[in-house]
């Protein structure tokens, strides 16, 4: 290659295929020294490219934020130390991610009342069913005798019935249950098939059990992990979330905690704000605008949520119901369109170790249970804590390719410019902010 014209000792830059070329110069001494500078551009690339390996390697590339460290503060009452469900004293979550080749991209999400046998040391339970077009395991007994026995285990649809087999073989092979005859698994779902071969069922015993013994208290991973790994919430990546709530004392001192597992559509709003529809991305856009130039099979409504509710307040079956119901308007809060399709259930339980239900017992323990008027603060807690589990789950979800088909991630900057927009987001000082 010839460069007419060019001056003595000066330089061109070529850039090829990010391969730094320099051309030109007419003396010995320039053309040393750019060999030297040519090495010592070499050097910096291959020392950046192997700092940004060592960072990935290492997992320290910075996560999406969580809803609440992006600015968006919902409700009035604060969450707990980890706005985590596992706030609540002695709850466990546990996840498995399930990643492979191009077409399998679910999980199994487990949460734990307590780390015990949960066969001898029982829970009290509700099952509240906001549409009952799901394959929810196990919750006729549960509303029944209002206890619950096993670990609570989300899954993808077609993947229940084994989840729920393996989840018996664990709770059959624990110390203590060596006469039992009868277990009520309970297991829930969403429906991952559009970024998952979810037909080819290809969750195992041993990826149940890996989500069971991995569960641990603190910190829950979000978005798109565990049962979480195909699902899509507002035409959007959705996946696993989770909040909490602490009472005053003044209400009780009381927790609530809430995991999502969300896989629904509607008009995603956000403190308020209609992210979804300023998006351009929502239920029905296709048909209300009577155009299909813009036409987007993400924005389908259908699909389904998970809730499950802790709380350590000491309460029984019948009000855990009715705390269960109020999570769903919590739901409704977000935009959800509560279709045909979204079957929408939630699962509670009360962790205080005082309610505890022995098979031995002959009577039922005498204890003091929450009051119906007393509830009123927990209601308030549950509902504000299911909003921004929702909300965790699509902030902290990433974009997942699966079946030939990409669902993108909510995008955050544009969020966020719509939120502030609103007036729906608080300042966080800068030094308290997350990288997206």
């Amino acid at each position: 290659m010839q460069f007419k014209g060019a001056e003595r000792n000066k330089f061109v830059t070529v850039v090829v295929d990010d391969e730094v070329t320099f051309y030109g110069g007419g003396t010995e001494r320039s053309r040393r020294r750019s060999a030297t500078i040519r090495a010592m551009l070499r050097l910096i690339i291959l020392s950046s490219f192997l700092f940004l390996i060592s960072i990935c390697s290492a997992g320290e590339i910075p996560p999406r934020p969580r809803a609440r460290e992006a600015g968006v503060q919902v409700g009035v009452i604060p969450p707990g130390p980890q706005n985590a469900i596992t706030d609540v004293a002695g709850v466990l979550v546990g996840q498995t991610t399930i990643i492979r080749g191009d077409n399998i991209r679910t999980g199994v999400t487990a949460i734990l009342p307590h780390s015990g046998n949960l066969f001898s040391d029982k829970v009290p339970g509700a099952v509240f069913v906001g549409n009952a077009f799901g394959k929810l395991a196990g919750s006729t007994q549960v509303n029944e005798l209002g206890e619950i026995e096993t670990a609570i285990l989300l899954t993808s649809t077609l993947s229940v019935p084994r989840v729920a087999d393996a989840l018996i073989d664990y709770m059959l092979a624990l110390s203590g249950n060596e006469d039992v005859q009868s277990v009520n698994p309970l297991v829930g779902e969403t429906n991952d098939g559009y970024l998952n071969d979810i037909r080819s069922r290809p969750i195992t015993q041993e990826d149940v059990f890996r989500a069971i013994r991995s569960a641990k208290s603190g910190p829950v991973d979000e978005g798109s992990v565990g049962a979480g790994t195909g699902t899509i919430a507002f035409g959007w990546k959705g996946g696993i979330g989770t909040a909490s709530r602490k009472l005053p004392g003044s209400l009780g001192g009381y927790t609530v905690g809430v995991l999502v597992q969300t896989n629904f559509g509607g008009v995603l709003t956000i403190n308020g704000a209609p992210v979804g529809k300023e998006l351009g991305r929502y239920e029905f856009r296709d048909q209300l605008e009577a155009s299909q130039a813009s036409r987007n099979q993400n924005s389908d409504a259908n699909g389904s949520c998970m809730i499950v509710v802790a709380t350590d307040a000491p309460v029984d079956a019948r009000n855990l119901k009715r705390l269960a119901a109020r999570a769903i308007m919590g739901m409704a809060r977000t935009g959800a369109g509560g279709s045909n399709g979204s079957g929408d259930y939630v699962i509670a339980f009360s962790a205080a170790p005082e309610l505890r239900i022995r098979p031995s017992d002959v009577k039922a323990p005498a204890v003091t249970v929450l009051s119906n008027e007393a509830m009123s603060p927990l209601f308030l807690a549950v509902i504000e804590a299911t909003e921004e589990a929702i909300y965790n789950s699509l902030f902290r979800a990433t974009t997942v390719t699966g079946r030939g088909h990409t669902v993108e991630a909510l995008p955050l900057d544009k969020t966020l410019q719509i939120l502030r927009q609103h007036g729906a987001l608080i300042q966080i000082p800068s030094g308290e902010r997350k990288s997206n």
